[in-house]
Parts: structure tokens; C-alpha cells; sequence
């Protein structure tokens, strides 16, 4: 028998958890201001508002999961602030009257500048910026009566994964042949999460108890250099390996000293300067997963860029 999952939010995260509970014969409804979602017969696409209470109680009704994918309306301390923690709380509270668990996408913001691998043990107690947000954010999760689950992965890549720093900075500029630009550094280990890895990884949690009001670790392939990364795309396109150059860390602060959007990136470079390596091991052992390898999950990245490039424009 099919049951209910809500899914609230659309991007890369929302729109392939949706996407996995459909194909599995899972009633999905989707939750999105501008009704979007996948096109799927499993799949009811309903204009809500999450961030309005009154909104949630119908919707959530009956759902087994909800899947809680929105993010902030501007990349920016200030915003995720002003607006972050009241919506998670109007979903636990909906939720909690459900009976349903909430399962959450989450950064390694809270984690903070690390030395060595990030593992679930690793303290998340971050205070400043974006990252003290974050931190925030699990305390309330771990604070609700509604049972949570936050599954924690690294930078994106995958298909819908476009704003991400292996997504439209890097795949869409390998296939055009064109001069890949990084941040900070090109030979350092850093840890890329794909999309559907983490998406398999919220199903599972939510399906097993046991993990409920924990932080796990997505299935998280072993770390590459952002050049690396950049040579696998290639690889799977078939195109030669295009030239790879650097936005130095000094020039991204400096002009996130006259612009607040760059500053707010800039806020996060500590995560290109030095290693930065999320170990989930013990989190596949606890979901019974593993990472997808490398070459399979960059063909279907290529591939679906190469559809979305094709595709005839919207009119």
C-alpha cells in the first residue's frame, strides 16, 4: 500500500527526494509557492506557503514524512535568520499534530572550520554568520517534541543542482570548453555530495525509527581536488580536460568588502583554503547505503545538463 510524503520545496533536494518516492509507488505532494515540482502521475503539486502556519495543517495531513527542502529567499546571514527558524518552527508544530517525522537536508556549515575529516562526532557549535544559523537551526530540531532526522552533506553536484559550485560554474563551462574558474584553490581535497545520494539517504532515515533526532552524514564519495572534480566532468562528457584558474580567496574578500553578496560567499572559503572532508562512513553503515561511484554519477550529471541545454525555451 502507497503512503503519503510531503515534500516541501523544490530544488535540487526536494525535487529528487519527490522524484525517488514517486518512482517507488509513494503518494508524494509537493509544497511550493509557485506550484512547481516533478511531473509525475504520484506526485500532487500544491501551492503553499510553508512559512504560513494555517497553510500546513491540511496539507501535512496524513503524510507519514515530511521532507523539509526550502531554503532562505537570499544567501545571507541576515535573511536565514529573519526567516529560517520560524518556518522550521510552523513545520515541527504542523508535523507534531500529524504524526508525522521531518527529515531535513543540512550543510556542514555547522560544523564550522575544521582540522582533519567531519565526522557525526565532530562538535557542531559554529556561532557567527550563516554557520551560527545553522547551528541554531539543529538546536530547535533537537529542542521540538516532533521527531526530526538532519541528514548533513557537503557541496552539491548532480542533475537540478544548478547554483552550486560543481554545478553552473563548473559542468555547463566544461561542456562550452571554456576556462573553469574555482574558488580559493584548484589542489585541494574537498568533499562534493551527489544529489541523489543525499536524497536516498533522507528516505531511509525517515523509514527507520531507531535514527529518528540524530544528525547523519549523506553517502559522500571520497574527497577530490576542485581540478579533479573538473576532469571527471570532462571524462564523462568526452571533451578534452579544459583549462581550470582560480578566483583568489584575497580578491573574493576584497570586493565582498564593497558587495554584501560576495561577502557572504566569502564568508565560506575557509572550505577551499584547507581540506575540507565529510566522513560518512558510519552513517552508510547505520542507512545500509553507499555513495553512487564517481563515473556514474558525473554521466548522469552531464547528461541531464545536456538535456536542460537542449530543451526547447519555456515561452
Amino acid at each position: 500500500m502507497s503512503t503519503l510524503q510531503v515534500v516541501t520545496g523544490a530544488g535540487p533536494v526536494g525535487w529528487t527526494v519527490a522524484h525517488q518516492l514517486a518512482e517507488r509507488g509513494d503518494r508524494v505532494r509537493v509544497l511550493t509557492r509557485s506550484g512547481s515540482g516533478p511531473d509525475h502521475p504520484h506526485v500532487e503539486r500544491m501551492r503553499v506557503d510553508v512559512s504560513e502556519p494555517g497553510a500546513l495543517e491540511a496539507a501535512f495531513d496524513g503524510a507519514d514524512a515530511v521532507y523539509h527542502c526550502t531554503h532562505g529567499s537570499v544567501y545571507s546571514a541576515a535573511a536565514w535568520r529573519r526567516e529560517l527558524p520560524a518556518t522550521e518552527r510552523a513545520v515541527l508544530d504542523a508535523a507534531g499534530r500529524a504524526g508525522s517525522v521531518v527529515v531535513f537536508p543540512e550543510s556542514l556549515y555547522s560544523y564550522g572550520p575544521v582540522d582533519g575529516p567531519i565526522t557525526e562526532d565532530t562538535p557542531r557549535a559554529a556561532t557567527t554568520g550563516k554557520m551560527g544559523v545553522r547551528t541554531e537551526l539543529l538546536r530547535q530540531r533537537a529542542d521540538s517534541a516532533t521527531p526530526t532526522v538532519s541528514v548533513a552533506a557537503s557541496d552539491f553536484f548532480g542533475p537540478h543542482a544548478l547554483m552550486a559550485h560543481a554545478g553552473e560554474r563548473m559542468v555547463p563551462v566544461v561542456l562550452a570548453g571554456k576556462t573553469v574558474r574555482v574558488m580559493a584553490a584548484l589542489d585541494v581535497p574537498h568533499s562534493f555530495t551527489y544529489v541523489p545520494d543525499l536524497a536516498a539517504a533522507m528516505i531511509a532515515a525517515a523509514e527507520n525509527p531507531t535514527l529518528w533526532n540524530s544528525v547523519l552524514h549523506a553517502p559522500t564519495g571520497p574527497a577530490l581536488t576542485q581540478r579533479q572534480m573538473v576532469h571527471a566532468f570532462a571524462a564523462a562528457a568526452g571533451v578534452d580536460n579544459p583549462k581550470v584558474g582560480v578566483l583568489p580567496a584575497w580578491a573574493v574578500r576584497a570586493v565582498g568588502a564593497v558587495h554584501a553578496p560576495t561577502r557572504e560567499l566569502a564568508e565560506m572559503l575557509y572550505q577551499f583554503e584547507r581540506p575540507f572532508v565529510l566522513d560518512s562512513t558510519r552513517s552508510e553503515r547505520l542507512l545500509g547505503l553507499a555513495p553512487t561511484p564517481l563515473a556514474e554519477a558525473t554521466t548522469a550529471t552531464v547528461a541531464w545538463w545536456r538535456a536542460r541545454d537542449a530543451a526547447p525555451a519555456p515561452r
